[in-house]
């Protein structure tokens, strides 16, 4: 089976086809065709993701990425196709909410054959509605033009089964296409799912059928991350800055503790020991005996750690120091991989869960992924640890188009989608 999926629900605007087959248990995916664009440049002004921005972008790349995905895939045939007015006339329809998209699609499908797809997935929710609506609007009108069925995609399913996909043994030759099989997959399954929106824990004990564990009581991680960064004076997005931040630190101090050893050093190098001598931030709800997150405390700690005058390292004038950024970035990473960790230990003590996979933009986090894996070593050898590729952790639309078969498998085909921007997978 064929999937084109597509993917709007925030600032990256994303298409791909993937050639997929097998069952639940055992799937494998070829990923032909593979396009995205991402609007970080121009939503940076902002400190974070304008809406009516992204939607208006969606609408101008989408021709394009679709055009680009379809020529990668060898699928873009040029041919003049005549399309009947009843069906130029419920496109139009459909397309009416984005400006400029409809004279851009006319364009572009009426000069090339309907490719060779079985089904259209696209991204439901979560997410941005006005940016939602403009992925599932376009998929409509493809879905009219090509008569092809239409699959709704919950984009945390996405997240959850980009972070079980993995690459076969032996791996395939490097190039622009790429295989991915979900396999040997021990349930049950529990989830970490992290980004700007989310931070939940969800289990699966069978295949698509999700129970909420904890969530954050407040905001979300990566929101966390991006309003820590904005306090220090970072660009936009702040977590991958915080993160730079934090592991110049640590090697820092892994240089210092080296040099510390092989001298032997005495009373003369306290001073230059690690930066975490000169504050502690606190770990929200670490104790609390829940599955729930807090973050809104850590990021007021941060606030009034700024404010605080009279600590020596925290200002030099009115300018924050580059000493300072590092010092707190590295210790707020530190409390959120701690509060992360100790969550999803307690998870996995409650509900005996035997793969944990960590998905969604934050778990790009070097730190995270870092103390994850080593804790999992130590504490749960026997659970199997399941961390996306880089490139699969932010929004993509390789992960609606998994999603998508899945649920194509199932038959769940939906003529009439509608954005959610709350859409849950715990119902």
């Amino acid at each position: 089976m064929r999937i084109l999926a597509i993917e709007t629900s925030c600032d990256e605007t994303a298409i791909a086809i993937l050639e997929c087959e097998g069952d639940e248990k055992s799937a494998r995916f070829r990923v032909l065709g593979n396009a995205l664009l991402s609007q970080v440049e121009i939503h940076k002004e902002y400190g974070g993701v304008f809406p009516a921005l992204a939607k208006r972008e969606h609408a101008k790349n989408l021709v394009p990425l679709l055009e680009s995905a379809l020529e990668e895939a060898e699928l873009l045939h040029e041919d003049t196709q005549a399309i009947p007015e009843e069906t130029r006339a419920k496109i139009s329809e459909v397309l009416a909410r984005e400006p400029g998209l409809t004279e851009a699609f006319f364009d572009f499908v009426s000069e090339c054959e309907p490719p060779a797809v079985d089904a259209i997935a696209v991204t439901a929710g979560p997410g941005l509605e006005p940016a939602l609506w403009v992925g599932i609007n376009f998929a409509k009108a493809l879905a009219l033009l090509w008569d092809k069925p239409l699959v709704a995609v919950n984009h945390m399913e996405g997240h959850i089964l980009s972070a079980l996909a993995k690459e076969p043994v032996p791996t395939p030759p490097s190039g622009t296409r790429f295989n991915l099989v979900i396999s040997d997959v021990e349930m049950p399954v529990l989830a970490l799912l992290i980004s700007g929106g989310h931070t939940e824990l969800v289990l699966m004990k069978e295949w698509l059928q999700y129970e909420l564990i904890g969530q954050t009581r407040d905001d979300a991680v990566g929101e966390a991350f991006d309003k820590v960064a904005r306090m220090l004076e970072l660009p936009y997005p702040g977590g991958p800055e915080i993160s730079k931040l934090a592991e110049e630190v640590r090697r820092a101090n892994s240089v210092r503790s080296r040099l510390a050893d092989q001298a032997s050093a005495g009373p003369e190098g306290g001073e230059e020991q690690s930066f975490e001598v000169y504050l502690k931030l606190p770990r929200p709800m670490i104790d609390s005996g829940t599955c729930d997150f807090s973050f809104a405390g850590l990021k007021t700690a941060v606030l009034y750690l700024l404010k605080d005058t009279k600590g020596m390292i925290y200002h030099t004038s009115t300018q924050l120091t580059e000493e300072t950024k590092m010092a707190i970035a590295h210790e707020f990473e530190n409390a959120v991989a701690d509060v992360l960790w100790k969550k999803t230990f307690l998870a996995l003590e409650e509900t005996a869960a035997q793969t944990l996979v960590i998905g969604g933009g934050v778990s790009a986090n070097t730190h995270i992924r870092r103390v994850f894996t080593d804790a999992v070593d130590v504490r749960h050898p026997h659970v199997s640890l399941r961390i996306p590729a880089a490139a699969l952790t932010t929004d993509n639309a390789v992960m609606i188009g998994l999603a998508g078969y899945y649920r194509a498998l199932r038959k769940e085909f939906s003529p009439e989608i509608v954005a959610n921007g709350n859409l849950s997978l715990a119902d």
